[in-house]
């Protein structure tokens, strides 16, 4: 009698740690819909609609916002638009969720180069050579989009030490 309520309330606690526990996806299993909506996305980007594009890979993180594939996505349609950083910055989104993350690592450093930001791009392509254990596709061309080098404007900016400045139409 004495242990009833210690018991109780032992087994009150084991019955909601495991309940809790049963209730949550794995990361690994992205929502359906948010899968949906980057595929679409990713079709509106091949034809060249990035703003409609974006409204739709928003969406995709907005059901699920674990879907570093929509990362990746949103960061090639600023890439697309002629805007590295807000590309990187994605980019660096995508790789909080998985740090070795070969889209994630090839396109933030191509977006790197395309900033001037030579030698950061170098280390992603060190860290894309680890993660791949091998050769893969996106480290030969992070390889040579780093060769090629940052494009003529910034790498004109850099010679006279300013940063360069793009009108938008």
């Amino acid at each position: 009698m004495r242990l009833t309520p210690i018991t109780l309330s032992i087994a009150f606690a084991l019955a909601t740690m495991a309940s809790a526990g049963h209730g949550q996806r794995p990361d690994d299993q992205i929502e359906p819909r948010s899968v949906e909506l980057l595929q679409q996305g990713q079709a509106l980007t091949s034809a060249g609609r990035f703003n409609e594009a974006i409204d739709i890979l928003e969406s995709a993180l907005a059901v699920d916002p674990r879907n570093r594939a929509a990362y990746v996505a949103l960061a090639r349609v600023a890439q697309g638009q002629k805007l590295p950083g807000k590309a990187i910055r994605l980019y660096s989104e995508a790789l909080k969720l998985e740090p070795n993350d070969v889209n994630a690592l090839a396109g933030q450093g191509e977006a790197l180069v395309e900033r001037g930001a030579v030698e950061r791009a170098k280390r992603n392509l060190e860290r894309l050579k680890t993660a791949c254990k091998g050769s893969c596709p996106q480290a030969t061309t992070l390889a040579a989009v780093i060769a090629k080098g940052p494009p003529p404007e910034v790498r004109t900016a850099q010679a006279q030490g300013t940063t360069p400045v793009t009108q938008k139409n």
